[in-house]
């Protein structure tokens, strides 16, 4: 649960004492070395085991694998989109509250995003200059790309016959931030590290989580298939919207369960040794998803086919029998690392 940087450091700790790693960052290259150097050993490394990236790898396997059951094997065109936010459950003047690291905030703008969209893999220099309306539940958010989406459409199972028509994981705000935020994108453009530390200061100062505040978190993942003319073949998409209390923050929720459950497995010996993510696999996916089922994380599914019929659910897709929900017993599988560290959602 620390800063993603110290997790190279952490992993040599871990495998220097014969532990195992958990973590609910990005792989890196770290991290995919320290694994494989460890793998001989028995030792299990997990990454992107918290809310994004973790959760949102669960719903997208889960709507494509719903997707390619329902399109089969025939070619198509495909538009996916994933967003996610960690937002103020009542929105301030700067539509955001800080509640980690306020210089990786800033930070994270400056990186260029790389996304599809109409056919085409694109880079956008500043990713806020893509800044788009998405309307969920009557409700308008703000959203953007985040980092490097194009090596997550191997990772979710895309079939080689489906052409993307667009691929963006990303960031989700609360309307108006773009607006609110005009200050911090000429500060960061000007690229002066030390106006950026500056800034980051005075914000998080200005805007801190409080104790009577409360957080919410908005995680929307979409996907749309169609065949190659354009003809609608199926849509789906899961929402889940999740608000803190004074207990406990929306955030808190959804990057530690998932975390949990990821340990739990390792304990338990579910994951073999050497590199894991949170489930590269349907089945994967839909185990996952009911144990945090299980302990009240769900998120509402909505599907319609060509025909036209639409269906709403309170709980995410999930299929299997009834076993223990923090005791998944499938396998992951190794797949290509990712790259980035920064989480989209916070």
């Amino acid at each position: 649960m620390l800063p993603a940087a110290e997790h190279p450091a952490l992993l040599d700790l871990a495998a220097g004492r014969g532990a195992h790693f958990a973590c609910t960052s990005y792989t890196s290259p770290e991290l995919d070395r320290g694994a494989a150097a460890g793998a001989g050993r028995g030792l299990v490394v997990l990454t992107e085991a918290g809310l994004d990236p973790g959760i949102d790898h669960l719903l997208a396997h889960a709507l494509v694998d719903r997707a390619r059951q329902a399109v089969g094997d025939r070619a198509a065109t495909a538009v996916f989109t994933s967003y996610c936010g960690g937002l103020p459950a009542v929105p301030n003047d700067f539509r955001y509250r800080f509640s980690w690291a306020p210089y990786g905030v800033l930070a994270a703008l400056g990186t260029p995003a790389h996304y599809a969209e109409d056919g085409a893999w694109r880079t956008a220099r500043h990713p806020w200059l893509a800044t788009r309306t998405l309307t969920l539940a009557g409700e308008d958010f703000e959203v953007y790309p985040n980092r490097d989406s194009e090596p997550f459409a191997a990772q979710y199972g895309f079939p080689d016959h489906w052409r993307l028509g667009g691929f963006v994981r990303g960031t989700l705000r609360n309307a108006g931030w773009r607006a609110a935020w005009s200050e911090v994108f000429d500060t960061v453009r000007a690229g002066d590290e030390g106006r950026t530390r500056a800034l980051a200061k005075q914000l998080a100062e200005r805007y801190p989580t409080t104790e009577a505040d409360r957080d919410r978190v908005v995680l929307h993942v979409a996907l749309e298939v169609t065949d190659p003319d354009g003809t609608p073949r199926w849509r789906g998409s899961r929402l889940l919207d999740l608000t803190g209390t004074a207990a406990e923050s929306a955030m808190a929720r959804c990057v530690s369960l998932p975390l949990a459950l990821g340990v739990v497995r390792v304990l338990d010996g579910a994951l073999r040794p050497g590199l894991n993510r949170a489930a590269e696999t349907p089945a994967e996916a839909a185990a996952w998803l009911e144990a945090l089922a299980g302990h009240g994380l769900t998120a509402a599914a909505e599907e319609s086919t060509a025909a036209g019929n639409p269906g709403t659910s309170s709980a995410p897709d999930v299929s299997g029998g009834t076993a223990d929900p923090l005791r998944p017993a499938s396998r992951t599988e190794r797949g290509a690392p990712p790259e980035g560290e920064v989480p989209h959602g916070a």
